[in-house]
């Protein structure tokens, strides 16, 4: 019989056997194995962690590519042999295209906001079916702790009381 010794810890297993040489394990935080160590059932990284990886690499591959067709000079292209690029037109054009694009998509997507929006004197802007009245018969006890009200909207004239009521040159609402 092979006489084996293993030393465990909580990063590694160590595994001594007799006729072979020392194996070191290492063991996956999602390693789902009954005994807790050993074999997983699913070999090789996971595909997100190669889709991950390859856009790395063509993102850093193509960042380079791009600069040096916008940067580099004609006379140095061709002394390697390139001879056939895109118009150095299109190394301005196209971020600058993209740029306008995501600015005019942001201003369109605030103004559909503000046409969703109803005006403030619109009462679907006050009230709508998830609204709750503030309880006006709140039990108060004569001790120091006042009881937490239940939760409920605040009404649109205690908000302007609070926020408008001793700013200059506007008129305090009537208490």
């Amino acid at each position: 019989m092979e006489e084996r010794c293993s030393v465990n810890s909580p990063r590694r297993i160590l595994s001594f056997s007799r006729n072979r040489r020392a194996n070191v394990s290492f063991q996956d935080a999602d390693d789902r194995s009954p005994t807790g160590f050993g074999v997983s059932g699913d070999h090789g990284p996971k595909p997100s962690e190669v889709y991950g990886f390859v856009g790395s690499i063509t993102t850093v591959v193509t960042t380079v590519l791009f600069l040096t067709w916008a940067y580099v000079p004609d006379c140095w292209l061709h002394s390697v042999g390139i001879y056939y690029y895109p118009s150095r037109y299109w190394a301005l054009a196209v971020p600058t295209y993209l740029m306008v694009t995501i600015v005019l998509a942001i201003g369109f997507y605030i103004g559909l906001n503000f046409m969703a929006t109803p005006p403030p004197t619109s009462l679907y802007s006050m009230f709508d079916e998830h609204s709750r009245e503030p309880l006006c018969g709140v039990p108060s006890t004569d001790d120091d702790e006042q009881p937490i009200e239940p939760i409920s909207d605040i009404g649109i004239n205690q908000i302007n009381d609070i926020m408008f009521n001793n700013i200059k040159g506007y008129p305090a609402s009537g208490k």
